[in-house]
């Protein structure tokens, strides 16, 4: 994620107007919290036992396992968007792309129709917010956002999967399964790579560009 903060930075020096876009993995898994959050809630000996790193994201929102996803990075600047003032309908703007992304997966996937914040949960996918999307009302995609001198950074956790025992042993919680669903589930002959053409098509779709590059996880 220090990567995606560099984007940032590059294209606010090099006054960037086109977005960028990036896919990424990762090995081995990370705890990351949200740019204000504390870490009380984390079981930091198991994770200190077992090698995860706990580190704190430039972006604001709740704590996240890193372990069986794919994270997508968004990069533009305000004005590259329709109602890039707006922190909500930058958020849906953006995630437009990912549902269309998902659509040529075969999957329809959408925004919440209530924001339901409970806040007794500490693990991001338990909870879900008007800037994220679900299928059939199960969180799949988990996103948030930072802006700086005129440009948005938007990124987000897509899950393959998640291990329940890890989760509960880390955050002191058993994640809500009824509140969570993977691509694992609804498409468990879809690959990393697949995935990745896929959403990259669906972003040059959604805003009419063509990125200049390949992006690879």
């Amino acid at each position: 994620m220090d990567f995606d903060e560099l984007i940032l930075n590059t294209a606010i020096k090099k006054s960037l107007s086109e977005p960028v876009l990036r896919f990424y993995g990762w090995s081995p898994v990370c705890v990351s919290l949200g740019r204000n959050q504390s870490e009380a809630h984390i079981n930091k000996d198991f994770c200190t036992y077992h090698k995860i790193d706990i580190v704190k994201r430039l972006t604001g929102g709740r704590a996240l396992l890193h372990d069986r996803e794919l994270t997508y990075s968004f990069v533009c600047p305000v004005k590259f968007l329709t109602h890039g003032e707006s922190v909500i309908q930058s958020y849906k703007e953006i995630s437009g792309a990912l549902v269309l992304g998902f659509k040529k997966a075969g999957i329809v996937i959408s925004f919440p129709q209530e924001k339901k914040a409970k806040t007794n949960y500490e693990y991001c996918m338990s909870l879900s917010t008007g800037a994220d999307l679900n299928y059939q009302g199960k969180k799949i995609v988990g996103s948030a956002q930072y802006r700086k001198q005129g440009y948005i950074l938007q990124h987000g956790s897509i899950m393959f999967n998640y291990d329940k025992e890890l989760i509960m042993n880390i955050f002191k919680e058993i994640p809500d399964s009824s509140k969570i669903t993977t691509l694992n589930e609804l498409l468990p002959e879809i690959d990393v790579n697949s995935l990745c053409v896929l959403l990259k098509s669906g972003f040059e779709e959604h805003f009419n560009i063509k990125f200049a590059a390949k992006f690879c996880v």
